[in-house]
């Protein structure tokens, strides 16, 4: 649900691309600037609104996720685990929105639980996991978005380092190219992608800092740490589609694959926010924790 800001964003960097390629790049980027067009503002929109949309927003794009990796895992045929696993998000979301966070997250527990009894032996463990993927992107951003001011500054703060990452690591690695970032996960991401995202996503943070009236160098070296956990992110869902043999999460969004295409850096960034958030804040104040320092 959340887009890449840019229709080159989310491509993998490459050195040369064949001449093969371009027909299709550019039909591709055709299509990611449509949906572009039609998402980000949705996503910003919600995000500056707050509240009851935004909730809502974040619970349809975490049962887009289940929905994509319970496909990827056991096919279109288990039904049941994902009906009731989407349940269990959709009660964790409401009970976040209410400010039960301890009981949300033992209800996404609980459906991973469920999702381990219902599903064949083989396929337990990965899709629990895949609850637990979905759950904890809904909880994190909800978490976040908790205080009304801050919470949007949080926001904006986490799609400025995800975005400027994917973009400043697009150009680099397909400009500088150079030795690979992790070939056996993900074949065209680079070192100079990775760095060059990195100290992109720094020098963005500390604009929005100075934007916002937040402390700049802090955040610059938060921006910093995300940025690497964003990567991170977006190799570890590289590293599912590879097991499961598949090149997008799904085709949901058109130009840009699945859900989990789209928001596998957000969400490793979220996560890892809320729970810096959570550590110096607490649930109720988790923004506050994570931008004042």
């Amino acid at each position: 649900m959340l887009p890449k800001p840019l229709p080159w964003a989310g491509l993998e960097p490459v050195a040369e691309p064949g001449p093969s390629a371009q027909p299709s790049t550019t039909s591709n980027l055709t299509l990611r600037i449509a949906s572009a067009v039609v998402m980000m503002p949705l996503a910003l929109g919600t995000a500056y609104v707050g509240y009851w949309p935004f909730a809502l927003f974040w619970a349809i794009a975490a049962i887009a996720i289940l929905w994509e990796w319970t496909t990827l895992v056991s096919g279109r045929s288990n039904h049941l685990v994902f009906s009731s696993c989407a349940g269990a998000l959709v009660v964790a979301g409401i009970l976040v929105f209410q400010a039960r966070p301890l009981t949300a997250i033992s209800i996404v527990g609980l459906g991973a639980l469920t999702a381990a009894i219902l599903a064949p032996r083989q396929q337990r463990a990965w899709l629990a996991g895949g609850v637990v993927y979905a759950g904890a992107l809904l909880l994190s951003a909800i978490v976040l978005r908790g205080d009304a001011w801050l919470g949007f500054v949080a926001l904006v703060l986490l799609f400025a380092v995800v975005w400027t990452t994917d973009i400043f690591g697009y150009f680099a690695g397909r400009a500088i190219g150079g030795p690979k970032l992790m070939p056996s996960v993900s074949p065209k991401k680079t070192w100079s992608g990775a760095i060059a995202g990195a100290v992109g996503a720094m020098i963005v943070a500390a604009l929005v800092a100075k934007l916002f009236g937040v402390g700049v160098l802090a955040l610059a070296g938060l921006a910093l740490v995300l940025s690497v956990v964003s990567q991170a992110g977006d190799l570890f869902e590289s590293s599912i589609k590879r097991r499961f043999g598949a090149k997008d999460a799904s085709g949901l969004i058109p130009g840009h694959g699945g859900v989990m295409d789209r928001l596998d850096g957000f969400w490793a960034a979220a996560v890892a926010a809320c729970i810096i958030g959570v550590a110096r804040g607490g649930f109720d104040d988790a923004a506050r924790g994570l931008l004042i320092w």
